[in-house]
């Protein structure tokens, strides 16, 4: 079994998730989305294996957020992924992906889910 993990080592529920992971005993594929941008197909995707709207995937504390103006309810769900590709600090982390399932690990013992 491989899954990936849209990763930032910074963040500590992000290396949670990713020793939950690595305890598991499946392959794994890190991605740190700070430095590798995903683009909007992808998002797309992974939205779509969430099944949340793109608002939801935004982290809304950042500086970037009010900076773009995406506290504005009128934006497309093609709006808020643009954002979040050009600012990808916005994505909400970890993600982690697996066999046409995603999870966001906030709390990280949320990927078992997906596993």
């Amino acid at each position: 079994m491989s899954v990936t993990i849209y990763h930032n080592p910074r963040c500590s529920k992000s290396r949670q998730t990713l020793e939950i992971l690595n305890q598991q005993n499946v392959d794994i594929e890190i991605i740190e989305y700070l430095k590798a941008s995903p683009d909007a197909g992808t998002l797309k995707q992974i939205l779509s294996y969430l099944k949340i709207p793109a608002r939801d995937l935004l982290r809304k504390g950042e500086s970037a957020y009010k900076e773009a103006g995406l506290d504005d309810t009128s934006l497309s769900e093609d709006e808020i992924i643009a954002a979040m590709v050009e600012h990808p600090i916005l994505i909400e982390r970890p993600v982690v992906v697996n066999n046409g399932k995603a999870a966001i690990g906030r709390p990280p013992e949320s990927v078992l889910d997906i596993l």
